[in-house]
């Protein structure tokens, strides 16, 4: 996503290319995208740079926030007429036969999640689809498509101080059904990178966080703390707190796989050198017990985007009432 939108303008294609391609010569197999980032280009860049490798990459993209009906880009229509006509258009632009994992970008109200799985299913026997995913799903609403067409994978925002996906049941439902799961936003959306404060300054035009309040100058500066002891922690393993972001979700069970995103070939490297951090089940406790005493400030994402998050089912039974 950080490559084509969202967290700044966007990247030239050549450079974004190029860093999806040094992650894949050294070892990444799994890329994230969806429709409506750019809207759309992104699809194009990810297509065009893992093309001479295709077979040897899981590739995930999403549909649901890009209306083709006349909505528009941010218009949640998740109708299997809208569905056939996105998976059409990310396989032209991903420049493949068969999108291994097809997630619901956001739970649609309009639309009963049980004819949405229906979609999916349909997609999966013509081969088309491997694999059904939602994102920001609640646990009921995970439950009820399951039913319909497994679900292979959840994707929601999860990290050091976004811990909402422990309490609401999501992560419990994943184990429980043997769900994978994706959490976005692995670093704080950049913040525990440690490279972020009251003097960060962001584009409201665009990147998304200038409008989320824990992006404020006021909250970049009070989650401070947090900040801080992940760094001390991180100094006491010789890594960045960035890693240890990542090697905090790797510790936690093996069906949990963080997606970090960046542009930037010298973050690459620093995302990935998290597999080379070991915490041990003392260190888990420890990270636990210092950041349980610390508040985090803010909401993760505004009014609007919060909005389109399933919470403990309501959109979804609103729907099928």
């Amino acid at each position: 996503m950080s490559i084509s939108a969202n967290y700044g303008p966007p990247a030239d294609s050549t450079q974004g290319i190029g860093v999806l391609r040094e992650a894949h010569n050294r070892g990444v197999s799994f890329f994230d995208t969806a429709e409506i980032y750019g809207p759309f280009t992104n699809e194009d860049v990810v297509g065009e740079a893992l093309a001479p490798f295709r077979d040897s990459v899981v590739i995930a993209t999403k549909f649901g926030l890009v209306s083709h009906s006349g909505g528009g880009p941010r218009a949640l229509d998740s109708s299997p007429a809208n569905i056939r006509i996105a998976v059409e258009g990310s396989l032209k632009r991903l420049r493949t036969d068969r999108i291994d994992l097809y997630y619901q970008h956001r739970v649609d109200p309009k639309v009963p999640i049980e004819e949405v799985a229906g979609a999916i299913k349909n997609l999966i026997e013509e081969g088309k689809v491997l694999h059904f995913g939602l994102s920001e799903a609640s646990a009921a609403t995970i439950r009820r498509a399951h039913a319909v067409q497994p679900v292979t994978a959840v994707q929601t925002e999860y990290s050091l101080m976004e811990r909402d996906a422990e309490k609401n049941g999501v992560l419990a439902a994943c184990e429980e059904l043997g769900i994978g799961f994706v959490p976005w936003g692995p670093v704080g959306m950049g913040y525990l990178s440690g490279k972020m404060d009251a003097r960060t300054t962001l584009d409201p035009k665009t990147d998304l966080r200038a409008g989320f309040d824990r992006f404020s100058r006021e909250n970049l500066a009070a989650n401070r703390p947090i900040v801080d002891a992940v760094q001390r922690f991180a100094q006491r393993k010789n890594a960045t707190p960035a890693q240890i972001s990542l090697a905090w979700l790797l510790a936690q069970k093996p069906w949990i796989v963080p997606i970090p995103g960046t542009r930037n070939i010298d973050h690459l490297r620093e995302n990935l050198g998290a597999i080379n951090v070991h915490l041990t089940l003392a260190d888990l406790g420890e990270i636990d017990t210092v950041l349980a005493g610390i508040t985090v400030h803010g909401g993760r994402m505004n009014a609007g985007q919060m909005q389109i998050v399933d919470t403990a089912g309501a959109l979804s039974g609103a729907a099928a009432r």
